[in-house]
C-alpha cells in the first residue's frame, strides 16, 4: 500500500510516499519524499527525491498550507497513491489511537486548535487539500499526544482545582508523541531488551524539543504540557517560566495576553537567551566567536535537558538507557557531550569516539562499554510511524468483505 504522509509544521511541510508491506514493516520503501518551506513569502520553494536522486530547491507559489500539501499531493501522483496520512500534533482528550478522517473528526482537530496554533490549523489546511484533490482516497490522521495517554494522572494533572481541569481538559498531553513512540521501540530493539522493566529516556532535540520518560515501553512522563511551550529550553520557545512571570507581564508591564504569546512562542528560547537566532547552528557559530550571551544560551539549553534526564531517572526508580533524536540529538555531538556532562552520577558515559562520528549516522551507541546507562543516537521517522499506524486503519478490506 503506497501512503503519502503530509507532516505539517509551523511554516514547512515534509512529505513521504512510502509502500508498505504491513504494520510492521519496519524498512517501507521510499517512493518520493521533499520539503516544501517558506510557504506564504516570496521565497516559497520545494525539494523532492525521487529514487534517490534529490532535486535543486526549486520556487514554487505556495501562500498557505494548502498550497504545499497541493504540491505535494501533486508530485506523488504519478506513483500511485493509495492513503494519506497527516501529522497532527494535538488530539486533546478525545484522540488517543490514529483515527480515519471524517467531517466529525475535521471539526474535532479544529476545536482544539487554541492550544497548538502554530501547527494545527496547518494540519487541518492539509487535511481538506487531500480531500479536495483525491476524494476517492482513505486519509487518516496520528496524533503527536496520543502516546503520552498513558501517562497516570500524578504526571498528567496540574495542581488546579479539579472542576475546573476536567470541565475543560486542563491537563498536560505532551507532544513529539509519534517520535518519542518510534524512538523507543527502535531504542529496544537495539537494546536487545525485552519491553518489561525496561527505563528509557527519549530525548526529540529540535527547533522544539521535548524529553519523554518511557517505561516499560509507554510514556509514564514528558516535558512538554497543556500546549508545546511547556519544558526544555526550544529555538523560539521560551519552555518553563514561573506562571507569575505571565501575570507579571500583563499587569505590570501592560502587555497583552496575545503579546505575552508572541513572546513566549516566537521571541524566546535560544533567540532571546543569545540574541542571535533561534537556530542552534547559528548560536554555535557566535559562541565559538567569543559571544557569551550565546556561550550561555548553549548551556541552558544543555542544562535543562540534563536536569528533565536526572528528574526521570529518580520518577522511574532508576535509568537504563538513553536516546537522542530530532536535527540536534542526530548531528550535535557537543550537545549530546554537554547535555551528558554531570550524568556521570547515574552511570552516564560517552565514548568520544562514537559520539563525534554517530552524525548522520543509522541508530548507534554512543556511550562507553563499561557505562552502566546506555546511551544511543537514534535517528527518528515521524513519517514512517505514522505510515505503519494507519495501515490497518486505511488499507482496502479483502476482497469479498464489505468496510
Amino acid at each position: 500500500m503506497n501512503t503519502l504522509v503530509l507532516n505539517a509544521g509551523s511554516s514547512t511541510l515534509k512529505f513521504r510516499l512510502l509502500a508498505l508491506r504491513g504494520a510492521n514493516d519496519d524498512e517501507p520503501r521510499t517512493l518520493v519524499s521533499g520539503l516544501v518551506d517558506k510557504w506564504g513569502t516570496p521565497g516559497a520553494g520545494y525539494t523532492v527525491t525521487v529514487a534517490g536522486e534529490k532535486s535543486a530547491r526549486q520556487s514554487v507559489a505556495a501562500e498557505s498550507p494548502a498550497d504545499a500539501a497541493g504540491h505535494a499531493i501533486r508530485v506523488c501522483q504519478p506513483h500511485g497513491i493509495d492513503a494519506i496520512g497527516h501529522r497532527v500534533v494535538h488530539g486533546g482528550p478525545k484522540f488517543v489511537n490514529p483515527v480515519r478522517i471524517t467531517p466529525e473528526v475535521v471539526g474535532a482537530i479544529r476545536d482544539v486548535s487554541s492550544l497548538a496554533p502554530l501547527h494545527n490549523a496547518n494540519a487541518v489546511q492539509g487535511i481538506e487539500a487531500g480531500l479536495k484533490l483525491l476524494p476517492q482516497v482513505p486519509a487518516g490522521a496520528v496524533f503527536d499526544t496520543a502516546f503520552h495517554a498513558t501517562m497516570p494522572d500524578v504526571a498528567a494533572r496540574y495542581a488546579i482545582p479539579a472542576e475546573q481541569s476536567e470541565r475543560h481538559a486542563l491537563r498536560r498531553y505532551g507532544f513529539h508523541g509519534i517520535s518519542h513512540r518510534y524512538v523507543s521501540q527502535k531504542l529496544l530493539r537495539c537494546l536487545g531488551a525485552d519491553v518489561h522493566g525496561t527505563r528509557l529516556v527519549t530525548c526529540h532535540l529540535g527547533n522544539g524539543a521535548s524529553v519523554c520518560a518511557v517505561r516499560d515501553g509507554r510514556s509514564v512522563d514528558t516535558s512538554m504540557g497543556l500546549t508545546p511551550m511547556e519544558g526544555l529550553v526550544m529555538g523560539t520557545r521560551s519552555g518553563d517560566v514561573d506562571p507569575g512571570l505571565v501575570l507579571h507581564l500583563i499587569t505590570a508591564l501592560g502587555m497583552s495576553a496575545a503579546g505575552v504569546g508572541d513572546l513566549l512562542n516566537h521571541r524566546s528560547g535560544l533567540l532571546g537567551l543569545s540574541g542571535v537566532s533561534g537556530d542552534l547552528r547559528d548560536v554555535r557559530k557566535a559562541a565559538s566567536s567569543g559571544d557569551g550571551r550565546a556561550e550561555a544560551a548553549l548551556e541552558a539549553f544543555a542544562y535543562r535537558v540534563r536536569k528533565y534526564v536526572g528528574a526521570y531517572a529518580a520518577c522511574m526508580g532508576g535509568l537504563d538507557a538513553i536516546a537522542f533524536s530530532g536535527g540536534i540529538g542526530e548531528h550535535d555531538p557537543d550537545m549530546r557531550l554537554r547535555i551528558c556532562r554531570g550524568l556521570e552520577f547515574l552511570g552516564v558515559e560517552l565514548d568520544a569516539t562514537r559520539n563525534a562520528g554517530a552524525a548522520g549516522a543509522p541508530a548507534r551507541r554512543i556511550s562507553a562499554d563499561a557505562a552502566a546507562v546506555r546511551v544511543w543516537m537514534v535517528p527518528t521517522d515521524e513519517e514512517g510511524q505514522i505510515a505503519r499506524e494507519l495501515y490497518d486503519v486505511l488499507r482496502p478490506p479483502p476482497t469479498g468483505v464489505t468496510a
